[in-house]
């Protein structure tokens, strides 16, 4: 059932039908496009006959019932190799029916839908039967193809990402992130990734307040290190419900383990020269709690004071748990080891969107600034540039992502807040870009295999949005994390041109 008419499809064509799936937005879609599902660990798109077939309705998954109160449904169908989800307001049952009980439509019909998205009409129920290839096909236009072998979306982006390996030997990368209202950071390249903090974690006998215990990391154990207690700014359990709500899982030199630090929330990604990184006073590191510090970063100007982690000094805390706990392992290149076989893994920053999750390559990513109180107009800019700020002596034009995916502004279609809006830099050579984006979720390790190419729903799409990642978050669910392509967002002609066809 859509819009109070009935349709059939051929059972050879359906591959399942289930319960509406969680969705993430698609941005650059058809109108039809209500999100992305994971079916079975693969990326699904799903369209909404009432929208499609331009019925009333077509408010999504939520609430929506036939006129008998039958709950909607999304039948899964395979169209070019690609499954693609059918949301449908019920389900009225199966039909066993032969060829020749099903006649050609006429003009004569009184038809309510285009007789190009239909097949003919079953005279067993006078159904009329759906021809969900020429739907699909009018949805999608010359975007839809069926997802290209995972090989070759991998190497497509991958030459992009490599080609922008840009850490200048007289600067440094930070995360930083907050602990008690103080700031903190390590390099980046001994982050290997950040998640959110388990509900609950394993507590080791006669450990230390600073020793949290150690939590599941895919097959293996991560010790945990609360830095609350280390530099005695409270207790665990202080700070409200924003207190140690991720793990930065980090990494050290000639070290075959990493550490987990629990922190209350990732602020930045910063570039700063070293020079502007001072080691730590001597008068205080005499000090024992302030061995665990590398040196103090000046930055904004030296209105800004960031405490520099020592990620050795992290890890000789998490050995103190090693001897009850088995260690997540990780060789120098960051490739993961696991049950004996090595899967290289690909890092990520990823970033909020009108409620969906985006990544960036670290290696496209310069830096992760906070949103700026002011710009400079840049006149005839696309509309997606809101204008230009200075970035040390040099011109950076901001892209706003919503107005670039034609996303519901801040406010309007359910859009969050940003009060913790960032810019993510990213740089190719010397073009550089800032990304107005809605929040920083923090960077993150996925293993090649839950990487792949994204469905292809439209032109546009297609090149901004080339992959997907799927990784695990336990119970057999996983995150769907829309992958940018760096070498598309960097190039504005291009962009333009691809837009006005949208």
């Amino acid at each position: 059932m859509v819009g109070g008419l009935g349709f059939a499809l051929p059972l050879a064509d359906v591959l399942e039908v289930v319960r509406p799936p969680a969705l993430v937005r698609v941005p650059l879609g058809p109108p039809g496009l209500v999100g992305l599902a994971q079916w079975h660990g693969t990326p699904t798109p799903v369209l909404d006959l009432s929208r499609a077939l331009g019925r009333a309705g077509g408010d999504g998954a939520d609430g929506r019932t036939d006129g008998g109160g039958v709950a909607a449904r999304v039948v899964v169908v395979r169209h070019q190799g690609q499954p693609v989800g059918l949301l449908v307001d019920g389900m009225a049952g199966m039909i066993r029916s032969t060829a020749d009980r099903i006649d050609a439509l006429t003009d004569e019909e009184g038809l309510e839908v285009d007789s190009g998205l239909l097949a003919g009409v079953l005279r067993d129920g006078a159904v009329t039967i759906l021809d969900a290839g020429a739907l699909i096909d009018r949805q999608f236009g010359a975007g839809w193809r069926a997802a290209a072998p995972r090989a070759a979306a991998l190497e497509s982006s991958g030459g992009a990402a490599s080609s922008m390996a840009m850490s200048a030997a007289d600067e440094a990368q930070l995360v930083v992130f907050e602990v008690a209202g103080q700031e903190f950071a390590l390099p980046v390249e001994r982050v290997r990734e950040i998640l959110p903090k388990p509900d609950s974690v394993t507590r080791m006998a006669k450990a230390k307040a600073h020793l949290l215990g150690v939590m599941p990391l895919r097959d293996r154990l991560l010790p945990l290190v609360g830095l609350r207690a280390l530099f005695g700014l409270g207790e665990a359990g202080e700070g409200g419900a924003d207190a140690g709500r991720r793990v930065v899982v980090v990494q050290t030199d000639g070290a075959d383990a990493s550490v987990g630090v629990v922190v209350d929330e990732v602020r930045d990604i910063l570039r700063i020269a070293r020079s502007l990184i001072d080691p730590v006073p001597p008068l205080l590191a005499r000090e024992a709690e302030f061995e665990d510090l590398d040196g103090i970063a000046r930055a904004d100007g030296g209105r800004r004071l960031v405490s520099v982690l020592s990620a050795a000094r992290m890890f000789r805390h998490g050995v103190s748990l090693g001897g009850e706990a088995e260690v997540a392992t990780m060789d120098g290149t960051g490739a993961r080891t696991n049950a004996g076989a090595g899967e290289a893994v690909e890092r990520f920053v990823v970033f909020r969107l009108a409620g969906a999750e985006y990544g960036l390559p670290v290696a496209a990513v310069q830096e992760v600034l906070r949103r700026p109180d002011a710009t400079t107009s840049l006149p005839n800019a696309p509309d997606f540039v809101t204008g230009v700020v200075t970035l040390r002596g040099a011109v950076l034009p901001l892209i706003d992502q919503r107005r670039l995916l034609h996303l519901p502004a801040v406010g309007e279609g359910g859009g969050a807040g940003v009060d913790r809006g960032r810019v993510v830099v990213v740089a190719q050579g010397e073009a550089r870009v800032g990304l107005l984006v809605d929040g920083l979720s923090g960077l993150l390790a996925v293993p090649d295999s839950c990487i792949g190419p994204a469905p292809a729903v439209s032109e546009a799409q297609r090149r901004l949005i080339r992959r997907v990642a799927t990784p695990p978050v336990g119970q057999g669910a996983a995150r769907l994390i829309l992958l940018m392509d760096p070498a598309a967002l960097l190039d504005m002609d291009r962009l333009s041109a691809l837009l006005a066809s949208v």
